[in-house]
């Protein structure tokens, strides 16, 4: 990055998954915001809710992108209450381990369920395939379809 040009010079790990160069269990896609699933949940259906536009600090994020960031979050989100039925639905910014701002959500029944020490490194794929298409499902029954794809 220069103060000429804000993009980063390499793509982070969230790029590529948007771009499809790493497979990614995308709940949600649209021009500007895209949600996916985490590889190391620390619940399942743990949500990622990640900006197209590669921006590391939320600070910097523009308010349009911040504004649709805010309503897939809270469609997700719901998707989560419905598909999972939990206490409530978590949501940590972060941003350290990856350098693309991003909010995770989860769905938790205490706070501490919000810790990433318990994540999951090694989750099974079934359980990842299970919880992408129980949130799909989820959004679909919201009138969201248009926005999640297969």
């Amino acid at each position: 990055m220069t103060p000429d040009d804000p993009t980063p010079a390499d793509p982070s790990v969230f790029t590529l998954i948007i771009r499809g160069d790493i497979p990614g269990r995308f709940v949600w896609r649209d021009d500007r915001v895209v949600a996916f699933l985490t590889i190391a949940p620390m619940k399942p259906g743990h949500t990622l809710v990640v900006p197209v536009e590669q921006i590391d600090q939320w600070t910097d994020v523009p308010a349009p992108i911040w504004e649709r960031i805010a309503e897939v979050q809270m469609a997700v989100g719901q998707a989560l209450m419905a598909a999972f039925r939990p206490t409530r639905v978590g949501a940590i910014m972060a941003w350290l381990e990856v350098p693309h701002c991003h909010v995770h959500l989860v769905p938790i029944e205490s706070e501490s369920d919000l810790s990433f020490a318990a994540a999951d490194h090694d989750p099974d794929p079934a359980a990842l395939d299970d919880a992408a298409a129980r949130i799909r499902a989820a959004l679909r029954d919201a009138g969201h379809g248009v926005h999640v794809p297969d």
